[in-house]
């Protein structure tokens, strides 16, 4: 199960990169045509790079891990990430939440013991 985590939260990351750059991009537009709280939706998009990143890391932690660390880790990363990065990286970031109580609370195959 934690593989699964893993897989479910890197593909989250990869798609809130690009919710983060969608969101880049309009408070873009939004400085170019002086719009008010421009400045927020440019930090909120630099916000869901920087955490859609470290979910991108976490997640592809998770798959190889035998231990919970980077299912917790990643479960704190998708919470900062939905609250920091606006809202299009916010329902990516609930995917990668899924992804990363997976990764926490699901059991790893247990090696056999030989006799």
């Amino acid at each position: 199960m934690k593989k699964a985590g893993g897989i479910i939260a890197l593909i989250a990351g990869i798609f809130a990169v690009l919710a983060a750059l969608v969101t880049l991009f309009i408070g873009g537009v939004a400085t170019a045509v002086e719009a008010d709280q421009a400045d927020v939706a440019i930090g909120l998009g630099w916000g869901g790079i920087v955490f859609s990143f470290l979910t991108i890391a976490l997640g592809a932690v998770a798959i190889g891990s035998t231990s919970r660390w980077p299912g917790i880790l990643l479960i704190v990363c998708a919470i900062a990430g939905a609250i920091l990065g606006g809202t299009l990286v916010a329902v990516f970031m609930c995917l990668a939440l899924i992804g990363g109580l997976i990764a926490a609370l699901g059991k790893s195959p247990q090696k056999e013991v030989a006799q």
